[in-house]
């Protein structure tokens, strides 16, 4: 009799560079990151997926260097619109996008959010535009303060039903769980919260009953030694500015391997 036990999930690990670089040093990024991860072994790196995430700008020519990579590396973007095409003018279409080669896109970031306005039915609109353009959703989630595991669950509980229930049942989805508070801070949320937050995130009704793969990251100042800490718990991790030196993007990717 066949087991009813689903596959394991793969590990994920990327890094977004937000608006920090210029087209010039999101060139030497990609060049220096790819470099430093031709210095791991395929049979290790086959494991795992891995993701890019740069400015709209550099997303062309970052895809043509990511084609030089040892295995397949994701890319990815920042945004887009809830739309195919249309009058929106400065708006980035996710059918562009997956034209272009992005495999996966950010939506609903915590500054997202607090800076352009952006409420749950309009990171639900993204993320289904996303999907049904062959792509996977990267759901930004997280309490805005710090505080207790049960009322940061129901925080993130309403952004998760939002989105989960704008997508097909069988789609992929990746929820990047990011405390605002933690967002930038020069420590990570502690390792105990993290992992009874996403405990509770994955024990949500709109989670559980998905037949499509729901993977769950961290984000929220990740680096370095973090993952160990949290591989019971987490699928991976979601880097910003902790990843923007390539070396060390490398040295987290060998640890979520190894964990």
């Amino acid at each position: 009799m066949a087991s009813s036990t689903p596959p394991p999930r793969r590990r994920l690990i990327g890094l977004s560079t937000k608006m920090y670089f210029s087209l010039s040093k999101t060139r030497d990024f990609t060049s220096q990151f790819l470099a430093h991860l031709a210095t791991v072994s395929g049979s290790q790196l086959s494991q795992i997926d891995i993701f890019v995430i740069p400015d709209f700008v550099s997303l062309t020519e970052t895809a043509s260097q990511l084609k030089t990579a040892p295995v397949p590396v994701w890319l990815g973007a920042q945004d887009c619109h809830g739309e195919d095409a249309g009058a929106f003018t400065g708006e980035v279409s996710p059918a562009v996008l997956a034209e272009a080669g992005v495999r996966i896109v950010e939506v609903g970031h915590a500054e997202r959010r607090r800076l352009f306005g952006e409420d749950d039915a309009t990171v639900a609109s993204k993320a289904a535009a996303v999907s049904r353009n062959g792509m996977v959703p990267l759901i930004c989630i997280g309490e805005k303060s710090r505080g207790d595991v049960s009322i940061a669950v129901d925080e993130c509980a309403a952004q998760v039903d939002a989105v989960l229930g704008s997508l097909a049942d069988d789609a992929e989805a990746v929820l990047a769980y990011e405390p605002v508070w933690a967002i930038g801070a020069s420590q990570p949320a502690g390792e105990e919260h993290v992992l009874a937050v996403v405990a509770g995130i994955r024990n949500l009704e709109s989670v559980r009953r998905r037949k499509g793969q729901t993977r769950v990251v961290y984000g929220g100042s990740a680096g370095p030694g973090l993952y160990a800490r949290l591989s019971g718990g987490l699928d991976g991790l979601f880097l910003g500015r902790f990843g923007h030196n390539p070396e060390r993007f490398v040295q987290t990717i060998r640890e979520v391997i190894e964990s």
